[in-house]
Parts: C-alpha cells; structure tokens; sequence
C-alpha cells in the first residue's frame, strides 16, 4: 500500500508541477507540451491522429479535443480526407515548433528539479526498468481486451 499510494501522489503532484511551469511560463498544458513533442519527433512533424492517441495513451475523443485546443491556437492543424477518420492527420506548425522549442527548457528545468536530481543513477536506472516493464504489461493487457 506504501508503494502505491506513494506512486499515486508522486505522478499527480508530478503532472500538476509540470503543467504548472508550462502555464505559467509558456501558455500551455502539459499534455498540450506532449502532443508537441510527439509531432516534433516524426520526420515530416505529422502523425495520424489514432496513432498520435495510442502513442500517449490518450482517448481518441480525448486527443481531438486537445489537437481542437491546439488548432484554435495555431500550434497544429489537421490535414487529411475528413471522410475518413483514419486519414486524418495532426500536423505540428511553424508556431507549434517555435514554442515547443521555447517551453522545452522549462519542462527539461522540471524534469530534473522534480525527480532526476532527487535520484541516484543506480535509482533512475531501476525506475526506468521496472516503468518500462509496467507500460509493457500495460500495453499487452490494452492490445488482447476486447475494449483495448
């Protein structure tokens, strides 16, 4: 119980102090910060929209509700045949690129105060490897439900 309770309250306070520092300084929402990145990574700053939604675990009504938020903002359009929901495509733009790279500072400034400085290398090795298999089994258990 220990564990799980510390593992709830360490991932909420984590969210809320990032999305924070990003609000405060840059205008925007930690997930709002994620969908960028993830565009960013891609070589053509382009991701269909379902695979966009699987990559951050994120419904698809969830994320076209946030890329809505983003668009109405000029961070990112939609591009791709409306007729069909499979070919739509959320587009990081030139304002999009330009703030991801101004509040990446910040988030990177977070990451670290919050929870690299505070561990070990052994520690963050560990974590990494006991997150990864969590998110492995996560996963698995997402691809075989008949909801997932």
């Amino acid at each position: 119980m220990r564990f799980w309770r510390a593992w709830i309250l360490s991932s909420t306070l984590l969210d809320s102090r990032l999305n924070r520092d990003l609000q405060d300084n840059h205008g925007i929402s930690h997930t709002d910060y994620a969908v960028l990145v993830v565009l960013s990574e891609q070589a053509d700053r382009r991701m269909r929209m379902s695979a966009l939604a699987d990559t951050l675990a994120m419904s698809k009504s969830r994320l076209s509700h946030q890329v809505s938020r983003l668009e109405k903002a000029g961070l990112v359009k939609r591009d791709g045949d409306v007729s069909d929901g499979r070919g739509i495509y959320a587009c990081l733009t030139p304002a999009g690129l330009t703030l991801l790279e101004q509040a990446a500072p910040t988030h990177v400034e977070g990451v670290r105060r919050y929870v690299v400085d505070l561990l070990s290398e052994s520690e963050r090795t560990q974590a990494a490897a006991f997150l990864e298999r969590v998110v492995k089994g996560l996963r698995t258990i997402s691809s075989d439900s008949p909801t997932g």
